[in-house]
């Protein structure tokens, strides 16, 4: 099983004001968290997490993660709160640091795109990007592809084919798989998604870049019921 979350913030007491987290105090928050990871996720599975783990030294983070089940994945970058303790412009597997599965973590770049054959089309996998904060035109957007972020806690909603996956975003305080992301993509797209990156999607439009589309105008786009 694949996982994505994000935005933990463990050992950050004022996250709780900040976000409204259901938490009386820093350390129930962190157990909790740390109970609610172990409850899905399994010592064979891959969790991806997007960043903001910890509010801390590394002497801090790393007995976190020796709590977490999975085969950890982090993105790693010096903009995110996790600057404090990650280790400047390496990326790779860390044998010293190790999850509760006795698995190394992995540090990998701040942006990395992952493709899933068994989402895609048929023809083409379909790709995911993952960066710790949103991004407002991602790798083959056009064509249909998903992005998931962190570090709004739920409050960037926009159109598109991207998710929060931090646990503020989603309300369950836990990682989402691959398969809860995918049902709130097919939901996006059923409800919600602009009709160009719909049919970009389907018909597999040929358009590299903004250059390439005809622009549209706001006048236009107002009387055709559309919103910019």
């Amino acid at each position: 099983m694949i996982w994505f979350t994000s935005d933990h913030h463990l050992g950050h007491a004022s996250i709780i004001r900040y976000t409204n987290r259901p938490f009386p105090d820093v350390q129930t928050m962190d157990n909790e968290l740390i109970d609610r990871w172990n409850a899905v996720v399994r010592g064979a599975d891959v969790v991806y997490h997007l960043g903001d783990f910890c509010l801390g030294p590394r002497a801090m983070a790393l007995p976190y993660l020796t709590r977490l089940n999975g085969r950890i994945r982090l993105l790693s970058n010096p903009w995110h709160h996790d600057h404090s303790w990650l280790p400047k412009k390496e990326f790779g597997v860390m044998p010293d640091w190790l999850s509760a599965s006795k698995s190394p973590i992995e540090l990998l770049p701040p942006i990395e795109v992952l493709e899933f054959p068994g989402y895609g089309d048929g023809r083409y996998p379909k790709p995911v990007v993952l960066c710790h904060y949103p991004i407002a035109r991602w790798d083959r957007s056009h064509y249909g592809s998903w992005h998931l972020h962190g570090h709004c806690h739920g409050r960037y909603k926009v159109p598109g084919l991207l998710m929060d996956v931090g646990v503020d975003a989603t309300g369950l305080f836990r990682p989402v798989s691959i398969e809860e992301v995918a049902a709130e993509m097919q939901r996006k797209t059923m409800t919600g998604i602009p009709a160009c990156i719909r049919n970009c999607e389907e018909r597999h439009l040929g358009i590299e870049d903004d250059e390439t589309a005809a622009p549209i105008s706001i006048e236009k786009m107002a009387k055709e019921g559309r919103t910019a």
